[in-house]
């Protein structure tokens, strides 16, 4: 059995809001925790928004799949000189998939 919560928020002239106390205790989050917010067809559902999570790349990926259903005619291979191409431009660059990407990024 689930239990349902519902609390009422104010949005500020600026855009702000708070999240309810309950709303924080249900989703365990404190002063500097991260929430998502999740749009879809539906309506919108609040999740923690764990680390690893980077709405940008989400954001980028949905935008994705959107354009590769709308229009899959559009996918094609590349060609071997664009691929030679790419790899000679690429050859001596050191790349570590862990590592953090700088700048600033913004939806």
């Amino acid at each position: 059995m689930s239990i349902t919560i519902e609390e009422i928020s104010t949005i500020t002239a600026k855009g702000q809001t708070t999240v309810p106390k309950a709303v924080r205790q249900a989703l365990g989050v404190d002063y500097g925790g991260r929430i998502a917010f999740r749009v879809s067809d539906g309506g919108v559902t609040i999740a923690r928004a764990d680390g690893d999570e980077d709405p940008i790349i989400e954001t980028f990926l949905g935008f994705l799949a959107a354009d590769i259903k709308a229009h899959p005619q559009a996918i094609k291979a590349l060609s071997p000189e664009l691929a030679a191409r790419i790899a000679s431009l690429t050859d001596d660059m050191a790349v570590n998939l862990d590592d953090e990407i700088g700048g600033d990024a913004a939806l």
